[in-house]
């Protein structure tokens, strides 16, 4: 049985491949603690975004655990593990509906005044007023007109709509945002991981700074894991020089 609220995470002796003689996640261990906010950095193909998909289920290691607690997510019941964990992507799955099913999924039973709330509580109602129909504004397939971060936002608003949490997953976006909407995703991303523990694969310096650990993955394997403080005063640590020289050099 899954552990309540905010709980830790074990990453065991991890082997993943996709391909049999291409391992992308090689013998690592990981462990986070409940609550912390880990920012997860690397090159692309580094294993970031594999590293969370072991965590949701979407494929299981060839080797090795992932525990959430003292609970081998394996022995997990799917869809109560599904529920309780949170995953934003950067491809948000928008359908060509109106923001109110987009928000709910299609779920009646969600009204307005509690879509309203959640807006309000992140802040977004300015946002929506300038939508020309409200909730009622019909999005084109796969969300085209709004911009990678208002996508995030709908995303955003859809987890406070449909779930409760304890493991947030957030890739965000590294798109250049304009700063109206990146204000707004800062705001729900603080709404979003309070007491709650979280793995962000950060793409700006200042979601990076939010952190509490940060893990520097290369080629499957960990190059630096550390609490972010701890590694920002290390003048010889990876992440000090990242800060100095610029975020570029570890995401491309």
């Amino acid at each position: 049985m899954l552990p309540e609220g905010p709980y830790p995470i074990f990453f065991e002796n991890i082997t993943f491949a996709y391909s049999k003689d291409d391992p992308v996640i090689k013998d690592l261990n990981l462990t986070l603690q409940p609550g912390r906010v880990l920012g997860l950095l690397g090159r692309t193909g580094s294993g970031k975004t594999t590293l969370t998909r072991l965590l949701f289920r979407l494929y299981d290691p060839q080797q090795g655990r992932v525990c959430l607690g003292e609970t081998d997510v394996r022995h997990a019941n799917l869809n109560a593990l599904r529920s309780r964990i949170a995953m934003v992507t950067q491809n948000v799955q928008l359908f060509q509906a109106t923001i109110r099913d987009n928000l709910t999924l299609f779920d009646n039973r969600i009204g307005d005044a509690r879509i309203r709330e959640t807006l309000d509580d992140l802040g977004l109602n300015a946002w929506l007023g300038a939508m020309p129909k409200g909730l009622n504004t019909e999005l084109a397939s796969e969300g085209a007109g709004l911009s990678a971060g208002e996508a995030q936002l709908l995303a955003f608003v859809r987890i406070f709509l449909l779930k409760n949490p304890d493991l947030v997953i957030l890739d965000e976006a590294s798109s250049r945002l304009d700063p109206a909407t990146e204000q707004h995703l800062v705001h729900a991303v603080d709404k979003l991981i309070a007491h709650r523990t979280a793995i962000i694969i950060a793409h700006r310096l200042e979601t990076v700074r939010r952190a509490d650990d940060i893990l520097i993955l290369e080629e499957g394997r960990i190059a630096e894991y550390g609490s972010r403080k701890a590694l920002e005063d290390d003048t010889q640590s990876q992440f000090s020089q990242l800060l100095r020289t610029g975020m570029e050099d570890v995401l491309a």
